[in-house]
């Protein structure tokens, strides 16, 4: 019963990763940000300080290298779906992983 659970769970999880791999699957995280400009005059060096934002940002690896990109309301939204995506697709990698753990320490315990 236990191996037609575990079968059947496999199954459901290739099938979602099939369907994440059919859209954009990016990987990073949005964020909004408030800046500070170098306008000497500007309200964002009073005190307090009145930023200027907050914008959304985009933090990424590019090389081993951290990058992040200043994005516009409208791309935020169109990276969103990607990047919800890809951390689904993460999460379905590690349950997939730990299954196949769990039937090989199986396999290896009944020989």
């Amino acid at each position: 019963m236990l191996v037609m659970v575990k079968s059947e769970r496999r199954r459901v999880i290739l099938a979602e990763i099939n369907r994440l791999a059919r859209g954009p699957v990016v990987a990073g995280t949005l964020s909004q940000r408030s800046t500070r400009c170098a306008g000497a005059g500007c309200h964002c060096r009073a005190d307090p300080p009145v930023l200027h934002g907050p914008y959304p940002t985009w933090s990424h690896q590019v090389n081993g290298r951290q990058v992040t990109t200043t994005l516009s309301s409208e791309e935020a939204e169109q990276l969103r779906p990607a990047l919800t995506a890809h951390r689904r697709l993460r999460e379905l990698v590690k349950e997939l992983e730990a299954l196949s753990s769990t039937d090989f320490e199986s396999s290896r315990t009944t020989k």
